[in-house]
């Protein structure tokens, strides 16, 4: 599903315009980047949990070329699901 399907299903759902359902998804997407610039997570019962976690430089190799780089810190968000998310095997035939 893509945001332009988010915003068509909700519009359809809820029985408003496709214009406030867009700014009701970037809205909610918004306050999200948000939380996580500021290293809050985010739980959302029965679906997951989104929290940044922060990676310590380290020294690589360039695969291709076998040099030495130095790889910087960064931080990047991750996404746990809820154990009522997942799917048995046996429930997807």
């Amino acid at each position: 599903m893509k945001k332009s399907d988010l915003v068509t299903a909700l519009a359809d759902e809820m029985g408003i315009s496709k214009r406030m359902a867009k700014e009701a998804v970037d809205l909610f997407f918004e306050m999200m980047t948000r939380s996580l610039e500021r290293g809050e997570r985010i739980e959302i019962r029965g679906f997951g949990s989104f929290r940044v976690h922060r990676y310590n430089g380290y020294r690589g190799r360039n695969p291709r070329t076998g040099e030495t780089v130095d790889v910087l810190p960064k931080r990047l968000p991750l996404f746990r699901q809820s154990r009522l998310l997942e799917v048995d095997e046996d429930q997807r035939s």
